[in-house]
């Protein structure tokens, strides 16, 4: 990546922080209202509906969506770190049951040449 392009995704990472927020909804919300008696003065039902369709709707809910996907996804993080977690731990487990699993097998093995081994002694002693 170059030196302009790492520049340029830090600049819009900081100015991506600063809008997400509602610090910024609010600013846009009073920048927008300064235009608002313009339009009514209007009277045309045109100019009033853009307005609020274009400078205040268009400012002000862009600043409230992404606070909206910021909060989301720190919910979808949370959910895949539990998730991880939990996951960690049942592998662990399954480690564990297989390792007792093994030494049972072992022990079970043990077992039948020891019966095994009794067999061969009873039919020799006939």
């Amino acid at each position: 990546m170059s030196k302009i392009s790492t520049l340029n995704t830090k600049i819009a990472a900081k100015i991506t922080a600063g809008v997400s927020t509602m610090w910024c909804a609010y600013a846009f919300a009073l920048i927008a209202l300064i235009s608002l008696p313009s339009a009514l003065k209007t009277g045309d039902p045109i100019v009033i509906v853009a307005w609020v369709a274009q400078t205040f709707l268009q400012l002000v809910l862009l600043s409230i969506i992404m606070v909206g996907q910021n909060a989301a996804s720190a919910s979808v993080e949370q959910k895949i770190t539990e998730t991880h977690t939990a996951s960690l731990g049942e592998f662990e487990l399954a480690k564990e049951a297989r390792k007792i699993a093994g030494e049972e097998l072992i022990a079970l093995k043990v077992i039948a040449m020891e019966m095994h081994q009794i067999l061969r002694d009873v039919e020799g002693k006939k």
